[in-house]
């Protein structure tokens, strides 16, 4: 088994762009099913206060001192790079969020198995759907799309639930060195930074699980 751990923020643009590309090469990946996935938190603005922040154009230009105009420039050329991987972003709809709690989501997911569907899901709701994922309301109705008890992920959201898990995600990614995603680990032995090329992701699937095999067979012997 093969596992491939994904540091990953929701409201990332390119952490879509890097899972769509994964994903196309995993789907053509003769050993796919004997690859485990694992998504991690991280958060590109943990101090984010989306009260304060005005659009995503607005947003983005005040972050880095530019105009609104290179901002609008910058979200179009990031529309027609999705568009290359079938992903319609709409930053004129976005909201922009502090994702903490949706990450929190994602821990409730994994441990109903559906880590994978909730990663997508707020991808979704975010860049194409314009959803206030801030709202409690928004991510137990998410949630509730994917599988998830409505009840349940109300109150683990409500109490604060997943919270040690998201630190310490964040805390693991800081300690590997991790300052910018998407952050793709194979066997804790490779990685890749950032949305890569789909061939560069089929080459590492191919020389990770061709090392381990040839690891495993020596063993053997």
């Amino acid at each position: 088994m093969m596992k491939v751990e994904i540091w990953s923020d929701v409201v990332c643009p390119f952490c879509y762009m890097g899972k769509r590309k994964f994903e196309i090469a995993l789907d053509k990946f003769e050993h796919k099913d004997g690859v485990e996935i694992l998504w991690h938190s991280f958060q590109l603005n943990p101090e984010f206060n989306p009260g304060a922040a005005g659009d995503i154009h607005e947003y983005l230009a005040n972050r880095y001192g530019r105009s609104r105009e290179w901002a609008k420039e910058m979200h179009d050329d990031l529309v027609a790079r999705a568009k290359e991987v079938g992903l319609e972003y709409k930053f004129d709809n976005i909201i922009p969020a502090n994702t903490f709690d949706a990450h929190r989501l994602i821990h409730l997911a994994a441990k109903h198995g559906l880590q994978g569907k909730a990663e997508e899901r707020l991808f979704a709701a975010y860049f194409t759907e314009g959803k206030d994922i801030n709202e409690f309301e928004t991510l137990v109705l998410l949630g509730t799309e994917i599988g998830l008890d409505p009840a349940a992920t109300r109150k683990a959201l409500e109490s604060g639930e997943f919270e040690d898990e998201v630190r310490q995600d964040l805390d693991e990614a800081e300690s590997l060195g991790i300052t910018g995603v998407p952050f793709f680990v194979f066997n804790r032995k490779y990685a890749i930074s950032g949305a890569q090329p789909t061939h560069l992701f089929m080459e590492t699937l191919d020389q990770v699980w061709n090392e381990e095999h040839v690891q495993e067979k020596s063993l053997l012997k």
